[in-house]
């Protein structure tokens, strides 16, 4: 990898220009931050996401500001099953024939509570948002990754997903199972398709799954979603060609 700094990196206007991106958990927070601005530089998205009203917003903003018009796709991925993956890459291919980009945003918390105490139904719920949602995604959308010229595909990780942290629970085991479905997918797909893997950390930042995390946290001491968004232009353009299995941080390390 370059001595690039993603954090640092600046987009050029139209770097994803004619690109179809789709993003996860699209309604608020990272994902709608990311989508909004994936439009600005170009790109057509689509915005996944459980809640319509929340995502039609985003829409709006999105339209109102003239970028290229997005899609709405509304999905509950703690419900979703196989073919409801496979049904909306039938629509994706059937509207675009392609997809240029994909960003898995969309995750849970659960609860901050031992292991030892760990509720099994919420565990097996933040299991499914977190991982086997991305792996069945993923899946029914490979073929249309394989179509573009050159596609990215973003996993979102946490700090907690590659140390663990007491208390964390099925978020931190959840992240570290992200991390390796990355590693192993990149490795396969590293001389076999034009399609590169990453994934990105974050880091602290005021989005609504920090606040239930740390109720007590000082939000002016976080970073907006707005602010941390070079990261995931550079994973999802073009000067990220080359850039693959990396495990990337979305902020500066401190000090």
């Amino acid at each position: 990898m370059p001595d690039l700094r993603p954090h640092e990196y600046q987009a050029p206007e139209n770097l994803l220009k004619d690109k179809v991106i789709l993003v996860t958990g699209a309604s608020d927070g990272i994902g709608k931050a990311s989508a909004i601005a994936y439009a600005k530089h170009g790109a057509t998205v689509i915005l996944l996401g459980r809640s319509i009203p929340k995502l039609e917003a985003v829409y709006d903003e999105i339209e109102q500001a003239g970028f290229n018009k997005p899609a709405i796709y509304p999905l509950d991925l703690a419900h979703a099953a196989e073919h409801d993956y496979q049904e909306l890459a039938n629509i994706l291919h059937r509207e675009f024939g392609k997809l240029d980009g994909l960003l898995h945003n969309a995750g849970i918390l659960g609860e901050l509570t031992p292991i030892e105490q760990y509720p099994e139904e919420l565990w097996q719920k933040v299991m499914q948002v977190n991982v086997n949602s991305a792996f069945m995604l993923t899946q029914a959308v490979l073929p249309l990754l394989r179509n573009a010229n050159n596609a990215s595909l973003i996993f979102t990780s946490s700090s907690v997903g590659r140390k663990g942290r007491a208390y964390w629970g099925a978020y931190s085991v959840s992240k570290f199972a992200v991390e390796g479905l990355m590693q192993v997918l990149a490795e396969e797909l590293e001389n076999t398709s034009k399609v590169r893997v990453n994934s990105i950390n974050p880091g602290a930042t005021l989005t609504a799954m920090r606040s239930s995390a740390f109720p007590a946290e000082n939000p002016e001491s976080l970073r907006r979603p707005e602010e941390i968004l070079a990261a995931y232009l550079y994973l999802m353009g073009d000067d990220s060609i080359g850039t693959h299995s990396q495990s990337i941080d979305a902020q500066a390390p401190s000090k």
